[in-house]
Order: C-alpha cells, then structure tokens, then sequence
C-alpha cells in the first residue's frame, strides 16, 4: 500500500482557519486523528470514498469539516474557529473495509495554535 500524505499544518492563532489535506489511493474510509506528546492519539473525522457518510467528533462538530475530492484522491480537513486544544500531530489513515482497522498511515503533520 502507497503511504497516505498529508499537507497543510502550520501555526495559527486561535479563531483562525487551516486545512488539511491528505492524498491517498485504494481505500474505503479516511479518516484523520491528532496527538499530543502524553495523550492517546484521538479521533477527528473520517469519510467513505464512496458514497455519503461521514463523522466527526463532538470535539470538533461545527468548527472541522471533512471533505473529498474524487479527481484528486484528495480528502481535505478544513478547520476553523481553532482553539488552543486543536494542537498537535495531526494524521490521516486508511482502512480498506468497513470491518478492518486503520492500517495504514501518514507521516503527520503539525498544526499549532497560539494565543
């Protein structure tokens, strides 16, 4: 399997925007998840390729948004209204059926939010 990608972390002040893409092929769900040094990694958002589902966390309903584009093999993160707690590695992994686990991830990329 060809490793995901992701792109587009940076630092930001709190109330601002990012997004966050992450290339991949060959999958049934993506899904994107952040860590911090001492925590578990926790999940953000996830969506089908095909069709219409998709999820996020209570943590980020209404502020993050998951999206695709299928031309592209491209899922995007958009993130607004970020808060301090938004800081970490973020990831994107794939899943090849609804039934397996994430198996395969990117590298991360970090997303900072200062004050």
């Amino acid at each position: 399997q060809v490793q995901p990608v992701e792109s587009g972390g940076g630092w930001v002040q709190a109330g601002g925007s990012l997004r966050l893409s992450c290339t991949a092929s060959d999958f049934f769900e993506l899904g994107w998840f952040r860590q911090v040094p001492g925590k578990e990694r926790e999940f953000v958002a996830a969506i089908r390729w095909r069709g219409s589902p998709k999820y996020h966390a209570d943590s980020v309903k209404g502020r993050f948004t998951i999206s695709k584009d299928h031309a592209k093999n491209t899922v995007f993160l958009t993130m607004n209204a970020l808060k301090l707690d938004d800081t970490g590695v973020y990831y994107c992994a794939t899943k090849e059926s609804q039934t397996t686990t994430w198996g395969n991830w990117g590298q991360g990329t970090q997303v900072t939010v200062s004050s």
